[in-house]
């Protein structure tokens, strides 16, 4: 299954102080699970899908490079955002969604 790997290394390394990480093949590319929550996947796109507090998604899809994902040609439920390059490209934006899942997976 291809993915972004410099995606997936910089979620890893983003995700190194948490406790209970494991990673999972799944949505065509490879998801980081927190106390077994998904929290992020990185895709062959180079794109990052993160689960997020489905009250907020609204909000979130204001953000630079942030889409409601489709799975299948289907729109996924609410509580998922996906972010394009655009919306990750500095290390504030990229820590900003890595905080919204690590919020909700906690």
């Amino acid at each position: 299954m291809a993915y972004d790997k410099a995606l997936a290394q910089r979620i890893r390394d983003a995700l190194a102080d948490e406790d209970d990480v494991s990673e999972v093949k799944m949505f065509g590319g490879i998801s980081f699970l927190v106390s077994g929550k998904i929290a992020a996947n990185a895709n062959s796109h180079g794109n990052i899908m993160v689960r997020v507090d489905p009250e907020r998604v609204d909000q979130l899809l204001t953000r630079t490079g942030a889409s409601w994902p489709e799975m299948r040609g289907k729109p996924m439920s609410r509580g998922w955002v996906s972010v394009d390059r655009r919306g990750t490209s500095s290390n504030i934006e990229f820590d900003g969604w890595i905080k919204e899942a690590l919020d909700f997976a906690r």
